[in-house]
């Protein structure tokens, strides 16, 4: 499902970025849709640049003080992926890439992130091979009642020796 979604990603953004760049130059002019473009990637360079030293700031004081930096890590994450986007020519791009990068919708983006890949790891957990140990309903690991060997039956203890060659 994901490989579908990003290969319609890379299909239609960029279709979309060409029609709505030739919908806004024919509204404000070719020069002025190119000065626009310049102007909100400077804005965007200059963003990165101040939101990447905040989070790179943050970052080292959690590290330093014992702390998991995670949402720090994610904020850095957020800050890289929205430059990579306003570093891309387009309008739309763009919109995405300050979504992420503006101090006061990050944490938005940072909810929609965390909630994104909680559900791509419940998937992927889902379909190990050590799945026996992960409770489907709850997003727990551990024994759930069942055992890791499948060729056992449930309930019943094979005993067994480790022999070293």
């Amino acid at each position: 499902m994901l490989r579908v979604a990003l290969f319609l990603a890379f299909l239609v953004v960029p279709v979309l970025e060409i029609w709505l760049l030739i919908q806004v130059g024919q509204v404000i002019g070719g020069w002025q849709t190119v000065a626009l473009l310049i102007a909100d990637s400077v804005l965007g360079a200059w963003l990165v640049r101040r939101e990447g030293r905040k989070a790179w700031r943050a970052l080292s004081a959690a590290v330093s003080s014992g702390r998991m930096p995670d949402r720090e890590l994610a904020d850095g994450a957020l800050v890289v992926a929205g430059g990579a986007l306003l570093l891309t020519p387009g309008f739309l791009t763009d919109v995405f890439g300050f979504f992420m990068i503006l101090p006061f919708t990050r944490p938005l983006a940072r909810r929609l992130l965390t909630w994104f890949f909680g559900r791509r790891v419940r998937v992927l957990a889902a379909r190990s091979p050590y799945a026996p140990l992960f409770d489907r309903q709850t997003g727990q690991t551990g024994p759930v009642g069942r055992t890791p060997d499948t060729t056992a039956e449930p309930g019943k203890v094979v005993h067994g020796e480790v022999l070293d060659d």
